[in-house]
């Protein structure tokens, strides 16, 4: 994940810097010099990143050098980028009103902090004092000096390029695949029979005028590794059910899907000869014509998707010769997303069907193991009792994968020996290069923001329930989200559209509980994959006793699972972990001590999830994790702690407890500090209790605001909160007037989809004040669901 990380950030550092440097009076040139060797360097480091990335992309071996490099810069990077977010920090500290008494206690301490510009104009005496600029001065030297030894590594784009094209091709080649299936049919037998079925029935498409009302289509999906191209080959070579079709035609597609390349392989698998013809249109002729008015049965393994709209475009091209083929025609295709089989619905512009295959049953997975283990040995039942004992356990490991069974059953036939199979039992099977190379696939494909966010759910349990709202607002809480380049967009819409593709490419899949509540999982083959690729970044600890023996150094994300406090007292250790998700049984007291160890400590947090049943309160310590994004608690306490209240970048915090005594304490009293908060999750009358809740202009959701006749609790506290998307009104009878009702100013409100309106109760007396009242609380035209309670008009005296 190392390299994703690196161009972005950078970039950002190099221009915030500069323009710090703009605004300086009289300030050393050290950091101006450095900043331009920087910004002459970053192409360089941009160059050799993504060579490292190609690397991995074709499975090349890991250049350790390049790769402890990598991580020095990420450090580097990483440790400027905490500096730059305490000047945004301070700047917020700075714009909090100037009348509270605590910003009258610390205006003589921190006038140097006013903003990040005015600091530099201070003049150099000033600036020396200054402690933050002298670490950002720092910072930027180290990451000065890693960065120069880009140098060292650029002598391999040069020499690699070559090797690179011969590798990638030799990578290409070795996913392609024929027609002939290479072993018998184990497991698959229902998902055939689905599959003859499909193509026994008559196609009723043959109506009106659409293109392709002669073809129907069928999409077989699953993971890496499930067997889809050996379902598809004995599909296409049984000849009882295929007989029927006039022609047939196998097409490898891949993921370097090339439109003339296929239409070529369309009609080298019909004339048995590679046609010479360069132009699409002289393809496309010469398929039309071989298959004019012919019944034809085509099967199109391994189909990606890397740009929904080109790819479209693309299979357009290719599918539209094949509209000229004869009544009946069928098309098989093997994917490994949902998103493909959607495609090709808007390709041929109507409903295809779909096929999903998913790991064998234990007993079958088995039976394919023994068949590569024991192959060509005789009598296995009665020689190899205690081999096949240990087969069964191997089984219990490979997720029921066929691939997974066919690698290690020929890693296993290679030596008949209880030490050797016991050997592989031990050892780590879904990590084999083969397997490994299959799986990887479906990561690597990904734009660079989806492998970062894919990656970190690695840090979650296997068999874990995602829920799509939490997951994208941990992803926003560490960065992983592009900033919107359009205003109608938020972090939330775009994460949002992150986390469907990953779910259109099965990397997630869909559920439902008893209660029909949604949510998702990986699949255990999937999260195999996410764990190998975060390894370097990503820690989970279960087993509560104590810590693994090796740790990598670049760990930023963990989660403990324990009740030892002596292991969570080590977290403090990781000095740039950015996510900590903590499961403690651990007694208060002991955990309390260790917290604040680790708040001490591990500085760089941005997401913080705690969860402990017997945790009273949050230590006050939290406050120094002044880069905190998101903070999740789970279970009791008797209220928050108050320093929460500076921590100024806070974006999300989500508390899913009770509170134990003095409700109107449980929120600090100056939590309308958080001018970033986006998302208040708590005990519905602590966020009704929130004085001047309108300083809070960057929350999206307001469901329960009840007015009162006092200050700090009128609707007029709406007024500049235009980023609500959801807002329930109570009291309404509290707005004295129908000029107070427009200085909520809900027409401003571009993003509001759900509003609710409440009187307490309904007063014959005040009947006109109410529909003025109600008249001059104008939504937005955005709106989409609207509900009015106890309110009530002269019609009938009806109450609505």
């Amino acid at each position: 994940m190392a390299e994703w990380f690196v161009g972005p950030i950078m970039e950002k550092i190099i221009n915030a810097c500069s323009g710090y440097l703009e605004d300086q009076v009289g300030w050393q040139t050290g950091m101006k010099k450095e900043l331009e060797s920087l910004r002459e360097n970053h192409p360089k480091i941009q160059a050799v990143l993504e060579f490292a990335s190609s690397q991995a992309k074709i499975g090349g071996h890991n250049n350790t050098p390049l790769h402890e490099w990598i991580w020095q810069l990420r450090d580097a990077i990483d440790e400027a980028d905490d500096v730059l977010d305490e000047f945004e920090y301070m700047k917020l500290k700075q714009q909090l009103p100037k009348n509270t008494e605590e910003t009258k206690k610390r205006k003589v301490t921190s006038f140097l902090f006013e903003s990040a510009h005015k600091i530099l104009k201070i003049g150099e005496r000033g600036l020396k004092r200054d402690p933050n600029l002298k670490r950002l001065e720092e910072a930027v030297q180290k990451l000065d000096k890693v960065s120069a030894d880009v140098t060292t590594f650029l002598p391999l784009l040069d020499s690699a390029k070559q090797e690179q094209k011969e590798k990638e091709v030799d990578f290409y080649k070795t996913r392609e695949t024929g027609s002939f299936p290479k072993n018998y049919l184990i497991g698959r037998r229902k998902d055939k029979e689905i599959v003859m079925n499909w193509l026994r029935n008559p196609s009723n498409e043959h109506r009106g005028t659409d293109l392709y009302r002669n073809i129907s289509l069928l999409s077989i999906v699953g993971h890496g590794g499930m067997g889809k191209t050996t379902l598809l080959q004995h599909v296409y070579k049984d000849d009882e059910i295929t007989k029927e079709f006039d022609l047939k035609m196998w097409v490898c597609v891949s993921n370097n899907f090339d439109v003339k390349k296929v239409i070529a392989d369309l009609l080298e698998s019909l004339k048995k000869k590679r046609p010479r013809l360069e132009t699409l249109e002289a393809l496309q002729d010469s398929l039309r014509t071989e298959i004019m008015s012919k019944k034809f049965l085509l099967g199109l393994d391994d189909i990606w998707e890397e740009d929904e709209e080109k790819d479209k475009s693309k299979w357009e091209d290719v599918l539209a010769p094949l509209a000229s083929g004869g009544f009946g025609s069928k098309i098989l295709v093997t994917t490994r997303t949902d998103s493909v089989a959607l495609m090709f619905d808007k390709v041929i512009k109507k409903k295809t069907e779909k096929v999903k295959i998913n790991g064998l049953e234990e007993d079958e997975c088995l039976q394919l193991l023994n068949s590569h283990a024991f192959a060509g040995v005789e009598n296995p039942s009665d020689d190899y009792k205690k081999l096949r004992a240990i087969a069964g356990e191997i089984v219990k490991k490979l997720l029921g994968s066929p691939l997974a069974a066919k690698v290690i059953g020929g890693v296993l036939k290679d030596n008949l020996d209880e030490r050797h199979w016991r050997t592989v039992l031990e050892s780590n099977l879904l990590g084999q290069n083969s397997i490994n190379s299959i799986l990887r696939l479906s990561y690597i494909v990904l734009s660079n923001y989806l492998q970062n966010c894919f990656a970190f759910c690695s840090i979650f349990p296997q068999g874990y329930r995602f829920d799509k709202d939490d997951s994208v607002k941990m992803w926003i809480a560490l960065g992983f989200i592009q900033q919107p380049n359009d205003q109608e967009w938020t972090m939330e819409d775009i994460g949002g559209t992150y986390f469907d593709v990953l779910v259109k490419k099965s990397f997630f899949d869909k559920f439902k509980d008893s209660g029909h509540q949604r949510f998702y999982k990986m699949h255990d083959l999937m999260h195999q994959l996410a764990q190998s690729v975060s390894k370097h970044e990503c820690l989970r600890v279960e087993d509560g006793t104590k810590l693994p023996s090796i740790i990598p150094k670049t760990l930023r994300h963990l989660f403990v699972e324990t009740t030892n406090p002596d292991i969570i007292k080590m977290i403090g250790q990781f000095k740039y972990l950015h996510s900590l998700i903590l499961f403690s049984k651990a007694s208060d007291q002991d955990l309390c001590s260790a917290l604040i160890e680790i708040f001490k400590a591990s500085r760089s947090l941005r997401l913080l999830n705690v969860c402990s049943p017997w945790l009273e309160m949050m230590p006050e310590e939290i406050g120094n994790l002044i880069h905190l994004r998101c903070l999740k608690i789970d279970y009791n306490l008797t209220m928050l702690p108050r320093s929460l209240s500076n921590l100024y970048h806070l974006q999300y915090i989500i508390y899913d407890g009770a509170e134990q005594v003095y409700v109107n304490d449980f929120l600090p009293s100056d939590i309308n500090n958080l001018s970033n908060l986006r998302y208040l999750k708590s005990l519905e009358v602590c966020i009704s209790s929130i004085c001047g809740i309108g300083k809070l202009k960057s929350l999206q959701e307001l469901e329960m605001f009840y007015l009162r006749d006092v200050s700090g609790y009128r609707i007029g506290e709406l007024e500049n909160m235009n980023e609500l998307r959801k807002l329930e009104i109570n009291c309404l009878e509290n707005v004295k007037n129908a000029e107070e009702a427009c200085s909520a100013k809900l027409c401003e409100k571009r993003r509001l989809t759900d509003l609710t309106l409440c009187w307490s109760y309904a007063d014959l007396r005040n009947i006109d004040l109410n529909e003025n009242v109600l008249d001059n609380l104008q939504p937005p035209k955005c709106l989409r669901n609207l509900s009015i309670y106890k309110y009530i008009w002269v019609q009938g005296l009806q109450y609505g």
